[in-house]
Order: structure tokens, then C-alpha cells, then sequence
């Protein structure tokens, strides 16, 4: 009889240490965590797959990191959330300067590093962008100030170094970033003036963009896909006149409180005119007019496939600016909104696709498919409330539906499925617990080792 004894190689141990770490890599979070506890070997093998997404949380959590991992563990790491404000505003302050080192002593040893989500309190020591001209394997880039912008502000020189030492980036995004009181002079002692980041004149120039720091230069960053700027003051003519060297695929701009909406709609729209001719997808946070976009012959988005609406864009203003994006050959717009908005928004997009019909058939003639997402309420809505948001979506759906669109309203259908039960019911209130979301405020990510 042929033996059932296992061969030596056809143990977990025997195997290749490819195969290993192949297997471990189809594990779930907490069959990880259970297999790194069985013994050296296993735990070696879990070490790749542990540290390939990482949490810092404060800088606290940075210093513990730093003083307890071994080194050579940060090359396993491809996704970092780094937040460099303190845990506790008890403690004693912390030199900006010895406070870079610390992201320093990471970020020189993190060369396998694809994805970084950088939030400061206001801008590091300048030395912090040493280690950036070196990570080769950084593709996106995420800089926003968690600070008070008036007390610590956040350069604009210093992200745009930042972003333009790495290489080979392709998606940026900055949020609450400071316009630098070298590049916009002109906003001193204006009103309302946005808070402008001094001393940074000792940023050193930059190997391509020289002593040109502003935001604007990003657009000559020729990896460059996607752009997503929040939060800040974008008024600056050189907007119109730097050398474009991006192909920008995404957009997503965001309105600055600092200003007022037509501040907002000139710049984004002077925006969206230079680097329009190769964006697929835009994200409408602001108003737009019907000058420069609204016919095929002369509007600069000339590719625009994709429109996404934002919570914050004011619904009154749906059709109106969805309208005058008529001359791009939009295939699918998508709209967020909390949960206390869905009926106005719904009503909103009826209107338009109402427009739509009485404007004939070359009037948004592309577009296939209509979205919408919700973000949840804190609160929980009352029962007329959930009735008249399931009338809304249905109502919506239907439209689409007689128009031949596609549309996502992920899960609506229980909503509407439940509204008519209850009202076809004989007897008391049906329980029903599906939370009215696709999406909450603050999602929950995907696996992650946080300090």
C-alpha cells in the first residue's frame, strides 16, 4: 500500500517561499494575524502582507512605529496614512524640524511605496521632501493640513515640490493648502483675505520648475493624470499661462470659503478652459456658465465622459449647470448627496431630464446612465421622511427607465420594495433596519495595520 505519510516538501514548511508568501496573500485579515502566531516561519511569511498597508494615526504612533519595527520591514510597505499632528495638545510642541526627521527616517526606507495620504499640521521643515526624488514606486499622493490654516498654514510651495519631486506621480490630491504670500501678494490686505503662508522663501528652487512653486506649476508635471484640489484659493493668472505639460484625465475642484461663488465659478471654469481638452471626468462643485461650455464647437471639454456631482454643490443650481455642460459628449452623471437632500436632488435631475426631452435629441444625445449615491445621516429619518425619499427614487427610476438610461441606485430597490409592502400591509408597522446609505461620511477602509 502506497503511504499516506506526508513528503518533508509538502508541508507548509517544505514549501518555496514564492508559494508561502502566494498563499498567505489569498488570506483574510484575521487568518493573517492567526497564522503570524504560530511560529517564526509562519510569521516571516506574514511580515509582506502585514505591512503592506499601514496607519499612523499622530505622530506618537509615528515615534512608536519607528522605535519598535525592524527597518527593513518598511520596505514592505505600498499604502501609508501618515498624520503628523500631535495625540494630545498637552504635550510639550515639537520642532518642525524633529518632526520631519521622523518622516524622514520613514519615508528614505519606504522605496516600494505606491500610495501615500500625507496629513500635516501646517507645512514640515523643508528637509522633509528629501526622500521624495527617490520613491520611484509612487504613483499617488494625498497632502491636506489637519491644522488650525490661520495659525499653522500649509505652503503651496511646499506641496508643489513635494508633488513634483516625485516622478512618477499620477494622481495628487491637496485640500486646505495655503496660497504662499510670494506667489499672491496681491491678496494681502484684501477682503475677505485667505490666510497666506510666510517664510517659505527658504524652499529650494526645483530642478525643472525653478523658483516657481505655485500651484499652477503642477499643470507642467508631464505624469500627471488625475487632479484633486479642496479647499483652496485658486485665484492665480497663471493658471492660463503655464506651459501645459499634463494630460489630465480627472479633475475634481473644489470651492474655497475664503471667497464667494462667483470667485469660484471664473477660476474653476479658467481651470477647467486649460487642461479641459483631455479630462474624461469632472467633478461640478461649483457653478459653471453656458458661454464657454455649452456648445461642441467651442466648449474645451471636448472628452468629458464622466460628470460627478458633490454634496455641496447647491441643488438649485442642478439643471441650470448641468445644462450648460451640453456641447461635452457626457455618458454618465453621478450624484452624491446626503440623505436629508435625496428629494431635491431627485426632483432636480427629473427637471433636467425633462429639458432634456424638450430640447430634441441632440441635447446630451450620449448620456447613458444616471447615479445616484447617498452619505448617511446621523440622524435617523421618521417614517414620512423614508416614505417620501422612496417616492422621490421611484419616481426618478421610472423616468429613467422610459428614457432607456441606465441607472444605479444602490440599494433604493429595498427602499421602494418596502414602501409598497407597508402599504399593501393588513396590519401593524412592518420592522425594517436597511440603513437608507451606499455610503457613509467616513468609510471604513480595507485591511490596514494601525500603531
Amino acid at each position: 500500500m502506497a503511504s499516506t505519510t506526508l513528503l518533508p516538501n509538502a508541508t507548509w514548511h517544505g514549501l518555496p517561499n514564492e508559494l508561502r508568501l502566494a498563499i498567505v496573500d489569498g488570506l483574510k485579515a484575521d487568518d493573517v494575524a492567526s497564522l503570524s502566531k504560530v511560529d517564526m516561519t509562519s510569521y516571516q511569511a506574514t511580515v509582506p502582507v502585514r505591512f503592506r498597508k499601514i496607519r499612523l494615526e499622530n505622530y506618537e504612533a509615528l515615534e512608536r512605529f519607528l522605535e519598535n519595527v525592524p527597518r527593513s520591514y518598511f520596505a514592505y510597505i505600498e499604502d501609508l496614512f501618515l498624520c503628523t499632528k500631535s495625540e494630545t495638545v498637552f504635550r510639550l510642541p515639537v520642532l518642525p524640524r524633529v518632526r520631519a526627521d521622523s518622516v524622514i527616517a520613514l519615508l528614505s526606507a519606504t522605496r516600494g511605496l505606491v500610495k501615500l495620504e500625507l496629513q500635516v499640521q501646517g507645512s514640515l521643515d523643508h528637509s522633509a521632501l528629501s526622500p521624495f526624488p527617490f520613491l520611484n514606486n509612487l504613483k499617488s499622493l494625498s497632502i491636506s493640513n489637519c491644522g488650525d490654516e490661520c495659525r499653522t498654514p500649509l505652503s503651496e510651495r511646499f506641496v508643489v515640490s513635494m508633488a513634483a519631486s516625485a516622478r512618477y506621480l499620477e494622481e495628487l490630491s491637496l485640500d486646505r493648502i495655503n496660497r504662499s504670500k510670494l506667489h499672491a501678494p496681491e491678496l494681502e490686505g484684501t477682503y475677505p483675505c485667505p490666510p497666506l503662508a510666510i517664510n517659505d522663501d527658504n524652499i529650494p528652487d526645483h530642478p525643472i520648475l525653478g523658483s516657481e512653486l505655485c500651484l499652477p506649476s503642477l499643470l507642467r508635471l508631464p505624469t500627471l493624470r488625475k487632479l484633486t484640489i479642496r479647499e483652496t484659493h485658486l485665484g492665480h493668472e497663471g493658471w492660463s499661462t503655464v506651459p501645459l505639460a499634463c494630460r489630465l484625465e480627472v479633475l475634481d475642484l473644489g470651492s474655497c470659503y475664503h471667497a464667494n461663488d462667483d470667485f469660484n465659478t471664473e477660476w474653476t471654469e479658467r481651470i477647467m478652459t486649460a487642461v479641459g481638452t483631455t479630462v474624461d471626468e469632472f467633478s461640478l462643485t461649483s457653478t459653471v456658465s453656458d458661454t464657454v461650455f455649452a456648445k461642441p464647437s467651442v466648449t474645451p471639454l471636448q472628452r468629458l465622459r464622466k460628470l460627478h456631482i458633490t454634496p455641496h454643490f447647491p441643488v438649485d443650481s442642478v439643471v441650470e449647470t448641468v445644462s450648460n455642460l451640453a456641447g461635452s459628449p457626457v455618458e454618465r452623471i453621478s450624484v452624491q448627496c446626503f440623505e436629508e437632500d435625496v428629494v431635491d436632488y431627485c426632483t432636480a435631475l427629473e427637471e433636467f431630464l425633462t429639458v432634456r426631452v424638450e430640447r430634441g435629441p441632440q441635447f446630451f444625445d450620449k448620456l447613458k446612465q444616471i447615479d445616484v449615491a447617498v452619505t448617511a445621516s446621523e440622524d435617523a429619518p421618521t417614517d414620512e421622511e423614508t416614505e417620501e425619499r422612496c417616492t422621490a427614487v421611484k419616481r426618478l427610476q421610472d423616468i429613467c427607465r422610459d428614457l432607456r438610461l441606465a441607472s444605479a441606485f444602490d440599494k433604493f430597490d429595498k427602499f421602494v420594495a418596502y414602501n409598497a409592502s407597508k402599504a399593501q400591509a393588513a396590519s401593524g408597522p412592518v420592522s425594517y433596519a436597511t440603513s437608507f446609505t451606499d455610503s457613509r461620511r467616513f468609510p471604513v477602509k480595507a485591511r490596514s495595520m494601525s500603531i
